[in-house]
């Protein structure tokens, strides 16, 4: 299976990389880091990425997988990405998205009318794109599968290795990774988070203070 990664410029690397640690080992995977030049890419933390491909010398992939960004626009506002999409997506048997990612395809058009989901704060965004927008962690639609935000990735790789491997594989894979869970605040979703807490994330995702959370933030955003 023919894997690609999409790189760019402001993403968020845990977003690809925790996918990454479990979709690239797939029994019989071949995996390239694909972006707009060769250029190095950095993220949205600082973390420096190189690219193995570029969109104009790839060819047809079986999966791929946009990661999201902190920069709200990163992941719609380059078209040559965009269009590498929709040519993607012709001979692509799984179309993947973590966090903000979803945009991509929302804004190329490829899921408009499907259930999707994301970032709980990008989800306004996505849904003023056409798409169906659900507060779940992984959602699939026929061939596109999203996730939630960010850590969502890692639980999207193991639902859909699964899927395509089996239960099995897909437990050995997260047991390998020690992939355990234990959050030591249960405020991992926005459902579940106060309002004070909702209020200290976005002043982390904007860097601007906040003096109240949003109206109904708890309830969706």
């Amino acid at each position: 299976m023919r894997i690609a990664f999409v790189l760019y410029p402001d993403m968020t690397g845990l977003d690809l990389v925790g996918p990454c640690e479990l979709i690239s080992r797939w029994p019989g995977a071949s995996s390239e880091f694909i972006a707009a030049t060769r250029d190095t890419v950095r993220c949205d933390s600082g973390l420096v990425l190189t690219p193995s491909m570029t969109f104009a010398d790839s060819d047809a992939f079986d999966l791929v997988l946009v990661p999201g960004s902190g920069v709200i626009e990163a992941p719609t506002r380059d078209q040559r990405l965009l269009d590498w999409l929709i040519a993607a997506d012709a001979s692509a048997t799984w179309m993947t998205s973590v966090c903000t990612g979803a945009g991509a395809y929302g804004k190329s058009g490829l899921t408009k009318g499907r259930r999707a989901t994301t970032h709980w704060g990008y989800r306004p965004i996505l849904a003023e794109m056409g798409v169906n927008v659900v507060a779940e962690r992984v959602v699939f639609d026929d061939k596109y599968v999203s996730a939630a935000g960010v850590s969502a990735g890692i639980d999207m790789a193991l639902q859909l290795t699964a899927l395509v491997h089996g239960d099995a594989h897909a437990k050995g894979a997260q047991l390998a990774i020690e992939y355990d869970p234990q959050p030591p605040f249960d405020v991992g979703s926005l459902e579940k988070a106060d309002p004070e807490t909702v209020k200290a994330a976005i002043e982390l995702l904007t860097g601007a203070p906040q003096s109240a959370a949003p109206a109904g933030a708890s309830a969706g955003g």
